[in-house]
């Protein structure tokens, strides 16, 4: 029985020695939290024309559609980005001396976001020779809609998007996305073209 006793005690010694041990070579530390990686295709775009009122360009990567919720109107659009997981949603409005209150709208659209945001940066969009202006909204923080925006050329077209992803905000986590399709945005903006 005290060998028993001795053994068990060497035993326990062993660890708590093998324990206090300094190693520079082992570092236990929690795994830090991992991200799918996410490859970004090459940009090229192409011409938009359906048979409403305006044209823009779209990527190469999205597919369009019509909106098809009970209360879409004709040339209600989705650009949708399968390989991200997220829809640019896109609206016309023809223009009845009613431009200020599409333009309220957008502004309510976007400070809907205020709850969660962290920030709101609006930059203006003014294409004198297309007739195009408007409003970019950036939505900083964990919110449904990162990137939102109208044009209109102030008399008989009103042209708004919002992107959405289809998985709930993480900022950390979609930054990186966000940021790449802003690009796109930018570039469907800076196309916009009313027909007559």
């Amino acid at each position: 029985m005290p060998s028993k006793k001795i053994s068990i005690l060497i035993f326990v010694l062993s660890l708590i020695v093998n324990g206090c041990k300094n190693d520079d070579e082992i570092v236990y530390s929690p795994k830090p939290k991992g991200y799918p990686r996410i490859f970004f295709p090459e940009k090229n775009y192409r011409s938009f024309d359906s048979l409403c009122p305006f044209r823009f360009d779209i990527p190469d990567y999205s597919a369009i559609t019509n909106d098809k919720h009970n209360n879409a109107e004709p040339c209600w659009y989705n650009l949708n980005f399968p390989n991200f997981n997220a829809t640019l949603h896109i609206s016309y409005k023809e223009i009845n001396n009613n431009v200020l209150d599409y333009i309220e709208d957008s502004h309510n659209f976007a400070n809907r976001h205020q709850i969660k945001a962290t920030g709101l940066d609006e930059t203006v969009i003014m294409r004198d020779s297309a007739k195009v202006y408007g409003l970019l909204f950036d939505i900083a923080g964990n919110t449904a809609s990162s990137v939102q925006f109208y044009v209109t050329d102030s008399s008989k077209h009103f042209l708004r998007g919002a992107l959405y992803f289809n998985s709930v905000p993480n900022t950390d986590s979609l930054k990186i996305v966000v940021d790449y399709l802003r690009k796109d945005v930018l570039q469907l903006i800076n196309t916009v073209a009313w027909k007559k």
